[in-house]
């Protein structure tokens, strides 16, 4: 079995070029890390390093073991910093990218419990419609509708069964009536928004046989999606939003929802990162946070009674 301070040895030796500077950082004999090199040889059955009186280098064979080394230590390093985390309560900055609306007006209330549950742990939280680069941007994790196209990202599920709906105030159903079928929607202003410049024009439903698929119209357009609710709200025309933006004004009558024979297209909600390294125990506990109350919400979505 491989030895751990024979791992340490060897990345250290590498990485300094000298088996006597890796055995001074170690605080070992240049005997003793002499012989936790050929151990470790020994076991893996190939040379890893060239050695000579003069100098040291990496053999072909040892450069490629190097990259898992490292990668075997980082992960036994990562695994301590987590069971000394779950001895304590959570801490440090988490940087969160989340969708306007459902951060403006779901998600807020939500991370002040969750905030005032962990009060050293501290939140940046950055709002927007467009996809954030989880490579490039100072996010950590984003919350996002729809899995990620880039199969490189982690992906874990948070609302799987969430759907878009069709809604409309009060006041404008008083002025306009509500349709009766998808098709009559080409009879009423539909509030749009924009993504990466395209208008999303084009709406789904499913009444459990057939699919219909509308292209849409309306007088107003906007880049952020709060914006289209809004407008609903104020009267201004008919929405297709998903169920967790909206859950809320339907709840307090500001909206209603229409046509509750049709599905809407489903929309999951994925909690998403670029790495597995950083899903903490901060992470982890958050998304078992908004996975219960999202729960919550579709529990009293309206396709639950059909």
């Amino acid at each position: 079995m491989l030895r751990l301070d024979d791992l340490h040895l060897f990345v250290r030796t590498a990485e300094a070029g000298s088996l006597s500077a890796a055995a001074r950082v170690l605080d070992v004999s240049p005997a003793v890390a002499s012989a936790a090199l050929k151990r470790l040889e020994q076991q893996l059955q190939v040379r890893l390093l060239a050695r000579s009186t003069r100098s040291l280098r990496l053999t072909p064979e040892g450069e490629l073991y190097l990259v898992h080394a490292r990668l075997a230590l980082q992960s036994l390093e990562e695994g301590r910093q987590q069971l000394a985390g779950s001895q304590e309560g959570i801490r440090g900055v988490l940087q969160l990218s989340a969708p306007s609306d459902l951060g403006r007006n779901t998600l807020l209330p939500w991370l002040d419990e969750f905030q005032g549950e962990h009060p050293q742990l501290q939140l940046r939280l950055l709002l927007a419609d467009r996809v954030a680069d989880l490579f490039r941007e100072p996010v950590d994790i984003a919350l996002r509708y729809g899995a990620p196209e880039d199969s490189s990202l982690v992906a874990l599920p948070v609302a799987p069964d969430n759907r878009r709906v069709l809604c409309a105030s009060p006041a404008y159903l008083a002025r306009h009536g509500a349709p009766r079928t998808v098709e009559e929607l080409h009879q009423h202003n539909c509030l749009l928004y924009m993504l990466h410049g395209r208008v999303h024009d084009r709406w789904r439903f499913h009444d459990g046989k057939r699919e219909s698929v509308l292209h849409v119209s309306g007088d107003r357009v906007c880049d952020d999606a709060d914006v289209t609710r809004r407008w609903a709200i104020a009267g201004q025309g008919v929405v297709y939003k998903s169920w967790l933006d909206v859950a809320e004004d339907v709840r307090e009558g500001r909206l209603q929802v229409l046509l509750p024979g049709w599905l809407g297209e489903a929309t999951p909600l994925y909690l998403v990162c670029a790495h597995r390294a950083q899903l903490s125990k901060a992470v982890h506990l958050l998304r078992e946070f908004v996975q219960l109350r999202c729960r919550r919400l579709l529990d009293a979505a309206p396709w639950q009674a059909c």
